[in-house]
């Protein structure tokens, strides 16, 4: 029983329904959308066999790595606004696996970057994969105005939802 509370309190809105039945019908599959993200973000975690935070930390360094950037155990320090100590048993963990590395600093001996394995990209590769996938399978089944349409209620929504960080949204309750 009580699992079913938890299964279905992603689908409340804290908020009234929208007014139409096609507003209903949008924001019921934006509910459905988010919790199948929530789902697939916890069988990635499964699969990959990592703590939420090991797994962020991963993603974080291989984006980095696919962008060229080096990144050190202070820049994941701030990404993952976090402890010092947390990152660090972080790092200890993924280096453990096989899937970061040490890298040493060319200029300064006291500095090193973490470098992800061929390891962790396929492991990422393998979490994300078919997820990443399906999302783009069906975007490239869309009409191109049914991208542009699905574009721009994204947009507007995620632009909403910005505004209340910067205090310009306000309370959002009816």
């Amino acid at each position: 029983m009580p699992q079913n509370v938890v299964r279905r309190e992603g689908e409340h809105l804290h908020a009234e329904p929208p007014a139409t039945p096609s507003g209903r019908r949008l924001s019921e599959a934006i509910v459905r959308w988010r919790r199948s993200e929530r789902m697939q973000a916890q069988r990635a975690q499964e699969r990959a066999g990592l703590s939420s935070l090991d797994l962020t930390a991963l993603r974080l360094l291989v984006q980095g790595y696919r962008d060229q950037r080096d990144l050190s155990p202070k820049d994941l320090l701030g990404m993952l606004a976090t402890s010092s100590a947390t990152v660090t048993n972080v790092v200890e963990r993924l280096v453990s696996r096989g899937l970061i590395q040490r890298v040493q600093h060319p200029r300064d001996r006291r500095a090193h970057y973490l470098v992800p394995t061929p390891d962790a990209l396929s492991l990422l590769d393998q979490a994300h994969g078919a997820h990443h996938a399906a999302v783009v399978e069906v975007i490239d089944d869309l009409t191109p105005e049914q991208a542009v349409a699905a574009t721009e209620v994204i947009a507007r929504i995620t632009e909403r939802l910005d505004a209340l960080d910067s205090g310009a949204g306000g309370a959002g309750v009816r």
